[in-house]
């Protein structure tokens, strides 16, 4: 299944850096390929973590970034402050649906309970028919796996009514053939 090329991806991940050096390299390499494409960064803004990985590197890159943080996340996290811009929202909810506006496809990477929430509620809008735009995990070490097998199971025990798949790609080679760049 080919997409058409975005303008901008919108990235969820961690704002802790994980405990594999593997999660770090393959964030980097996201981004700088990106930016190479002249694809932009629509993410969370902040400068800790894989956040702060996946902002440096498409930076770096000479891509466009824009933050989306919540006002009280702002006060409490360390912003960016190097991006092509950094927007303000009045709430989570606020920073996901300007995020979702900004982009033209959703692409996740590892990360905690926050990037979960994002990834689900992004997925979830697709099946609703709220966008047409592709969902994608970016799975580096077989991250994702687990999440995997779990919609599979939810999928064999009749809970799933998804008509979109969750989409799935290992490296930037694969993302490319998704994007019909290749």
């Amino acid at each position: 299944m080919t997409q058409k090329t975005p303008k901008r991806v919108a990235i969820y991940c961690g704002a802790k850096h994980g405990n594999n050096p593997a999660f770090e390299q393959g964030a980097k390499a996201l981004a700088s390929w990106l930016a190479q494409q002249g694809i932009g960064v629509v993410y969370g803004g902040g400068r800790n973590g894989l956040m702060g990985v996946i902002a440096d590197a498409a930076l770096e890159a000479g891509g466009e970034v824009i933050g989306v943080m919540p006002d009280n996340m702002y006060i409490r996290e360390t912003a960016h402050q190097e991006l092509t811009r950094l927007e303000h929202a009045d709430s989570m909810h606020d920073r996901k649906a300007r995020m979702a506006e900004l982009a033209d496809a959703f692409i996740a990477l590892p990360g905690g309970i926050g990037t979960l929430d994002e990834l689900i509620e992004i997925w979830c809008w697709s099946g609703i028919g709220d966008h047409d735009k592709p969902v994608i995990c970016f799975d580096i070490n077989e991250f994702w796996q687990p999440f995997f097998d779990l919609l599979q199971h939810v999928q064999k025990t009749g809970f799933s009514h998804h008509q979109k798949p969750m989409l799935r790609v290992k490296n930037t080679d694969e993302l490319a053939e998704l994007f019909a760049l290749k």
